[in-house]
């Protein structure tokens, strides 16, 4: 039977009553997740669609928590200390490694460390000068005096520290508050720490088993040497984030999807270096400085046992550590998005925004090669968009009013994509696309342990001396 359009609606307006009564089952809410601030990675949900709410009960806790401890980043604006929310890589440097002291030729070699670490891992931004552990404790000499005792005493330290500084690399002095068993000082020991601090020229202090150094550190500091920072190696506590701007990410546990750093997401200027040393898998350290705008601590010689990095390790450091430092101001900034929509199962990405940009940073949890679509954004008027990691125009694909941004991730492996006009990508953009191109071009995801011979030397045998030389122990 043939029905007009009239009919239809005839027919449809009598049936709307009994359809506004049917029985409509309710969506089933998302069950709650468990939101632990005091783990040192705030694990995130399993579940995307919870991934909203645990943005907004991140944003809650850090306002709350900051209003309560009445906090104040007044150190972190100050222009002295800038170096250190782009201190991306750390170099742990044994002082008796051969490759920092040529004992052969009686020198420093500064320039060769720098140019390695550049080469193979991207430059480091920072060096921890450790010196007595594992000796501390063989005669009375104390941690003071094995800075003193390094070849060319502290005039030759200060000259090495001035090469590092020459190459843009800032410098760690070590302090161990345990070492009381040896030779006391007639100071204090942070009166003496200062006082190297002065000699040395140093930049910060390594506070090797503390979380937090005492209350007078800072203004002993700043009276010896304007922008020395303060790094705890244990997480430090909230109400000390104010006055430590570094501190270490040593052996932390992060959940299957990627959790949020706290003292990051706290305070966006405070800086963690990732760091597990005996490791020979840095992936999931990497990932985790990856997508919270973090950094990387680089530790192959473990108090004397090599504990080298694969090549893959080396690649993935190498190809971040230029858009981390080129993009500082945005990974510090504010307008941080943890966990925002992806495309791909395994991959998850954080998205950063500031200088009329979006960048966003992808790390891979899977061991498959991920290719494809990976993130789906809103078009913006006269963006351009780029995949970093390959230093490319990055495919991107019109869907209505969005754009899919596609792109590859090898196994363990990250991606970073920018959006941005040309006028706000900076003037070097291009010339930064093309180093990026050049660091890629030297990837290799081989993650096999690079085998380190070890060689016995046999020690020469010396002279039995009757007398005890001036200086030495019987």
């Amino acid at each position: 039977m043939k029905t007009t359009r009239r009919g239809f609606l005839q027919q449809t307006a009598a049936l709307l009553p009994l359809l506004s009564a049917w029985p409509v089952r309710a969506r089933p809410a998302a069950p709650p997740f468990e939101f632990d601030p005091s783990r040192d990675i705030i694990p995130a949900p399993d579940d995307p669609a919870q991934w909203p709410a645990f943005r907004n009960t991140l944003a809650r806790w850090r306002a709350e928590t900051r209003e309560r401890l009445n906090y104040s980043d007044a150190l972190y604006g100050r222009k002295e200390f800038a170096w250190a929310s782009a201190n991306y890589c750390c170099c742990f440097l044994m002082a008796c490694d051969e490759t920092f002291y040529n004992w052969r030729a009686g020198r420093y070699e500064v320039d060769a460390l720098v140019a390695h670490g550049r080469r193979e891992f991207g430059g480091y931004d920072s060096v921890v000068l450790w010196h007595a552990y594992p000796r501390l404790g063989v005669d009375e000499r104390n941690q003071f005096d094995f800075y003193r005792d390094l070849p060319g005493g502290l005039t030759g330290v200060r000259r090495a520290v001035r090469q590092f500084h020459r190459r843009g690399v800032k410098v760690y002095l070590d302090y161990n508050p345990w070492d009381t068993g040896t030779r006391r000082e007639e100071a204090s020991d942070l009166e003496s720490l200062v006082e190297l601090v002065r000699g040395l020229e140093a930049d910060g202090i390594f506070l090797d088993t503390m979380a937090k150094g005492g209350a007078e550190f800072r203004a002993k500091l700043d009276a010896a040497r304007p922008g020395v920072i303060l790094e705890g190696e244990g997480a430090v506590p909230l109400d000390r984030v104010h006055d430590h701007h570094a501190s270490w990410a040593q052996w932390f546990e992060d959940s299957p999807v990627p959790g949020v750093l706290r003292l990051k997401w706290f305070e966006r200027h405070h800086m963690q270096h990732q760091i597990r040393r005996w490791d020979f898998d840095h992936t999931g350290e990497l990932q985790t400085a990856w997508i919270n705008g973090s950094g990387m601590m680089v530790w192959e010689n473990v108090f004397g046992s090599r504990v080298p990095w694969s090549r893959r390790d080396r690649s993935i450091l190498r190809a971040v550590l230029p858009i981390q430092r080129r993009f500082t101001r945005l990974l510090s900034g504010e307008a941080w998005t943890p966990l925002v929509p992806v495309e791909q199962p395994g991959v998850f990405a954080s998205l950063w925004e500031g200088d009329g940009l979006r960048l966003w940073t992808l790390v891979n949890r899977t061991r498959n090669t991920v290719t494809g679509a990976m993130l789906r954004v809103a078009t913006k008027p006269g963006h351009r968009y780029f995949d970093l990691i390959t230093g490319s125009e990055g495919a991107a694909r019109p869907v209505g009013t969005d754009v899919l941004l596609s792109g590859t991730i090898p196994p363990r492996g990250v991606g970073c994509f920018l959006s941005g006009q040309d006028k706000n990508c900076g003037e070097d953009f291009r010339q930064f696309l093309k180093r990026q191109v050049q660091v890629n071009a030297r990837s290799a995801f081989d993650a096999a342990t690079p085998q380190v011979p070890t060689r016995l030397v046999a020690v020469k045998p010396t002279r039995l001396r009757a007398d005890v030389p001036d200086g030495m122990i019987g």
